[in-house]
């Protein structure tokens, strides 16, 4: 971890902020740099269900172009003096979240969990919880 880089996913909610304030934290305890991902899921429907008046690829890169946008406001609220890479990249959250942990070799993920519980915790995939299962290295989860 003390050489590696910190792998920190954000869907750029409150949480996501909250979560990459402690990220930050990490990186100059540890003079590391960060690496901040935003997965893009993929739309839903296909050729016969579809009610979008664009076709997938198009909503897709759109969401992408978004997620930049959202990116570069999101960066702008932190002061940061060290390495910060940032990834968009579309599909499920988890697979790409573990693979790119993987592709950078991350020392550890700071990911935020928005702490659901009860009916909506069984409802919703709980995205932090099958990364802290998963991942081959530290995972600070944050609420």
């Amino acid at each position: 971890m003390r050489s590696q880089q910190i792998l920190c996913p954000t869907d750029f909610s409150e949480t996501a902020s909250h979560a990459i304030s402690y990220a930050i934290e990490m990186a100059n305890f540890y003079e590391v740099g960060i690496c901040l991902l935003h997965v893009v899921d993929k739309p839903f429907g296909d050729k016969y269900t579809r009610v979008l008046a664009v076709t997938p690829e198009e909503l897709i890169e759109r969401m992408e172009r978004e997620a930049a946008e959202k990116m570069q406001q999101f960066i702008n609220l932190f002061d940061v003096y060290f390495p910060f890479e940032t990834r968009i990249c579309h599909g499920r959250p988890v697979e790409q979240i573990l693979a790119t942990e993987k592709n950078i070799a991350a020392g550890m993920i700071v990911i935020a969990s928005h702490g659901r519980t009860g009916l909506n915790h069984f409802l919703n995939a709980n995205t932090a919880e099958k990364v802290v299962n998963k991942a081959n290295c530290p995972v600070l989860v944050v609420k």
